[in-house]
């Protein structure tokens, strides 16, 4: 039997969304903090559109990255503003099939998260398992490590949340 030759690829992503305000907070009291697809009670939420899932979207970002297939932007304001799916979740089952249909297998996701709340260590096992459920990886094969910049960003001082998410794949090469 022949070796199969693969191509390799990875992509990166990015999302940032900002604390809500005190008047979004009253006007939509019931919102959660959703961070990889897991509730973090007792948390101001991100402000956004969908349930603004900063991780699920900086993933989807990535996901898009390797198959040139954008979810964010027309094809996820159709889901959420015309068919009101808030859950990210429905954005990162987008793009992978994407990528799934393009014969590619994704091997590795890599997050970093930049904020000075709330403190992630608790959570990172959690949102492992969530990521692994939804992408069909292993969550030895999801990295997530989070950093608060030092207060150097908007980030690290509070404000909200960035992450950035590289994500790898691979597929069958020509013959």
């Amino acid at each position: 039997m022949g070796q199969t030759d693969w191509i390799y690829c990875t992509a990166i992503g990015q999302d940032s969304h900002r604390f809500m305000t005190a008047a979004e907070r009253a006007a939509r009291p019931e919102r959660p903090l959703v961070l990889g697809g897991v509730v973090i009670p007792g948390e101001v939420p991100l402000s956004g559109n969908s349930d603004a899932d900063v991780l699920l979207h900086a993933v989807t970002n990535a996901l898009s990255g390797l198959t040139a297939q954008n979810i964010l932007g027309t094809r996820a304001d159709r889901l959420c503003l015309e068919q009101g799916i808030t859950d990210s979740a429905v954005y990162v089952r987008e793009a992978l099939a994407d990528l799934l249909s393009g014969g590619w297998e994704l091997l590795h996701l890599s997050l970093s998260v930049e904020a000075a709340r709330p403190r992630l260590s608790d959570w990172i096992g959690p949102i492992r398992e969530r990521l692994a459920e939804l992408t069909g990886l292993q969550p030895d094969r999801i990295g997530l490590t989070a950093t608060s910049g030092e207060g150097l960003t908007a980030f690290g001082r509070g404000e909200g949340m960035m992450v950035i998410c590289l994500a790898s794949a691979r597929r069958p090469g020509p013959a």
